[in-house]
């Protein structure tokens, strides 16, 4: 009997920032460098398995609080500031990204070093 394959998965090493459209946005509206954006976002470790359920390190979600920052500036990870910019109003998203454009060697609170990282992200508003 055959086994069914799956999909080839590309490792985060080859494309460091993935991005998958979850819902899109309104299509016009896009962040630039330097706006103050509003999101609510979910982190979770990157699980090779998949059978593994991934691990949640950190959630806007649960906190019940949009996260605000300003995008393209180095508040936060290299692989939002490219991911995001890419986004319009309103679209929620799937990104998967890559150590080296996370938190790298050094790891971070909760996040290992060297994990390569899953977020499911929504841009709620730009300012």
């Amino acid at each position: 009997m055959a086994r069914e394959r799956s999909p080839r998965r590309v490792p985060a090493a080859e494309d460091p920032v993935q991005v998958t459209t979850l819902r899109p946005g309104d299509g016009k509206t896009f962040p630039k460098q330097g706006d103050q954006l509003v999101m609510h976002y979910a982190g979770s470790l990157d699980v090779t398995h998949p059978k593994e359920k991934p691990k949640v390190f950190d959630s806007s979600y649960s906190r019940n609080k949009p996260f605000q920052f300003r995008i393209g500036v180095g508040e936060v990870i290299r692989g939002w500031d490219e991911a995001i910019l890419k986004m319009s109003l309103g679209e929620k998203a799937s990104l998967r990204i890559g150590s080296q454009k996370a938190f790298g060697k050094e790891g971070s609170g909760r996040v290992p070093p060297n994990s390569d990282l899953n977020y499911e992200v929504e841009l709620l508003r730009i300012n």
